[in-house]
């Protein structure tokens, strides 16, 4: 299966590669660049003839955003609002080939489809060529400013993440860049999905709130938080299946357990300051428990809230889509008290604020488990 960075522009990957290492693995290095220059010709052609036909920003009906930290279960809710079919979203065609979704897009799609894995790499969350995605993998095919870049070229991990999470070590040039491709994105996905408004997830922007809000004025919100115990136990499946499957590089030096924290400790410092004054029709609140035991009550008090036409039209497909997976057996942790302590040092003020406590250990892990990619006892969550 191709990488996913083999849909990416020669200069994005020059930048990146140039600041990250080329892949340790000359062979897989090079069937990405060849990818990208074999498209070049095309996507600069696609790019040439679709610019003055796609709309400005200012002229689309402003985003929703799905905002949440990963694992919080910011994927479910995006599946069951897609379902109504009033929504322009990311399909994983759009993430794989960013730059050619009007031409070579449609001459390749069939051979992505069936290149499609049948669930994700972190859960059992089942993917179609339907199935939304969030817009981060298009992104890092798109900019040098990417989370992904971190999970590509881990020898640079921590410049890589924090670059492309909090734009640390970026010129004011490459944070006017990333907003230039971001909006080049949303823009080509509006034409691309029938002109529908369009409804966008992504954790990495839960830390980049106030800069969501100056692009549009107009956006409506839905964070979704989850219990950082359980957070911090199933990131650690995260990273562990991620860098194995995407890594073009060793990973063994990464420390995921502080990665974990220290993320979450800024995103959501940050999240919280730059949401402090919203107005409740403009951003809502979801708790993922509450999401999880009666997804329709939640979706619903997500359109109320927002004033989003069309609850009572979808309800019927909602329903049908949540009995469809019904029976989707979500990933099952189990705890450590070591694990947990390391919760409770670092986001305690977070276990505070959103009234959480530490839940009920199922057995004790062996000394050393710890970082291992062991999670939570409870379930797991997109």
């Amino acid at each position: 299966m191709a990488h996913p960075l083999s849909g990416a522009n020669p200069g994005t990957l020059a930048t990146v590669m140039g600041r990250s290492g080329l892949p340790s693995h000359p062979l897989q290095g090079a069937a990405i660049g060849l990818s990208a220059l074999a498209r070049w010709p095309f996507s600069t052609a696609e790019r040439l003839i679709m610019d003055g036909k796609l709309p400005k920003l200012e002229d689309m009906p402003a985003p929703v955003f799905i905002l949440g930290h990963w694992r919080s279960g910011t994927t479910h809710l995006y599946n069951i609002m897609c379902e109504s079919g009033e929504w322009g979203y990311v399909p994983p065609v759009a993430t794989g080939l960013p730059w050619d979704l009007f031409g070579l897009a449609k001459v390749f799609n069939p051979l992505l489809e069936r290149a499609l894995p049948k669930h994700r790499y972190i859960d059992n969350i089942p993917v179609t060529p339907t199935s939304p995605q969030e817009d981060e993998i298009a992104i890092a095919n798109m900019s040098e400013v990417s989370f992904y870049h971190g999970i590509y070229f881990p020898k640079a991990f921590a410049e890589n993440v924090t670059r492309g999470l909090f734009f640390d070590g970026c010129t004011t040039a490459d944070i006017r860049g990333w907003r230039k491709q971001f909006s080049y994105f949303l823009r080509k996905l509006y034409l691309y999905q029938d002109e529908k408004p369009l409804l966008i997830k992504n954790p990495v922007y839960t830390g980049r709130f106030a800069m969501l809000k100056d692009m549009f004025p107009d956006a409506k919100f839905i964070h979704i938080h989850r219990n950082p115990y359980d957070v911090f136990v199933s990131m650690r499946n995260f990273y562990k299946k991620l860098l194995k499957e995407f890594a073009l590089q060793g990973y063994d030096h990464v420390d995921i357990d502080e990665t974990i924290l220290s993320v979450y400790e800024r995103m959501m410092t940050d999240y919280l300051r730059d949401a402090e004054g919203m107005g409740p029709d403009k951003l809502v609140e979801l708790r993922y428990d509450e999401l999880d035991a009666d997804p329709m009550a939640s979706v619903e008090t997500v359109y109320d809230r927002l004033g989003l036409p069309g609850f009572e039209a979808a309800r019927g497909k909602f329903e049908a889509y949540l009995a469809s997976v019904a029976t989707f057996e979500k990933n099952k942790f189990d705890y450590s008290d070591e694990a947990a302590a390391k919760v409770e040092a670092r986001l305690k003020p977070f276990i505070d604020k959103w009234d959480y406590r530490r839940p009920g250990r199922k057995q004790e892990k062996p000394a050393g488990d710890e970082g291992k990619g062991e999670g939570a006892h409870g379930e797991d969550a997109a």
